[in-house]
């Protein structure tokens, strides 16, 4: 018989399920507003984000479902934010992503406090990410202080965004 995890850390992991689906949703909105202001690079990179970001609530359902947690999805809220310069929605996606960590070193630390070693383990992978999520998107605003206020730095910047291929996780459950 599976030991089952214990209530607490089953509950952040499955709310932490519905903010990476959330987190999904915004990145296409990101993704939609990109497209609309004919920036299809900086669209391609938001879609893929959302990509990753749906498939990190996999890897969490998936863990629960290994773990015989019985899994309730939760209703996802539609994303709110308006954006009004090309800026905004980088530096929005960096706040995200420094929420999102805040939440998985949230779930890490309950489940070092009932020394649940296994989902910390599960867990240490999207540390790492969020390090990578939070640094990719802070590179981002960086690149775009520097080229994307004149028109061609802009143009580069946006067909550098439209290179990004999807990768998927290839974290082992």
């Amino acid at each position: 018989m599976i030991k089952m995890l214990s209530k607490e850390v089953s509950t952040l992991l499955c709310d932490q399920i519905n903010k990476e689906f959330y987190s999904a949703y915004l990145y296409l909105d990101m993704s939609n507003y990109y497209y609309d202001q004919n920036l299809d690079g900086f669209g391609n990179w938001f879609k893929i984000q959302a990509q990753e970001e749906r498939d990190h609530a996999m890897l969490i359902l998936t863990y629960l479902q290994n773990n015989g947690v019985s899994v309730k999805l939760a209703t996802i809220d539609a994303p709110d934010k308006e954006y009004h310069t090309f800026k905004d929605p980088l530096v929005a996606a960096l706040a995200h992503e420094q929420y999102v960590t805040s939440l998985i070193n949230a779930v890490y630390s309950e489940a070092f406090a009932v020394k649940d070693f296994r989902t910390m383990q599960f867990l240490d992978w999207f540390i790492k990410e969020q390090g990578e999520e939070e640094k990719n998107t802070d590179d981002l605003i960086k690149k775009f202080d520097l080229f994307g206020n004149e028109a061609k730095g802009l143009y580069m910047l946006n067909s550098e965004m439209g290179a990004r291929t999807y990768t998927a996780p290839s974290l082992v459950l």
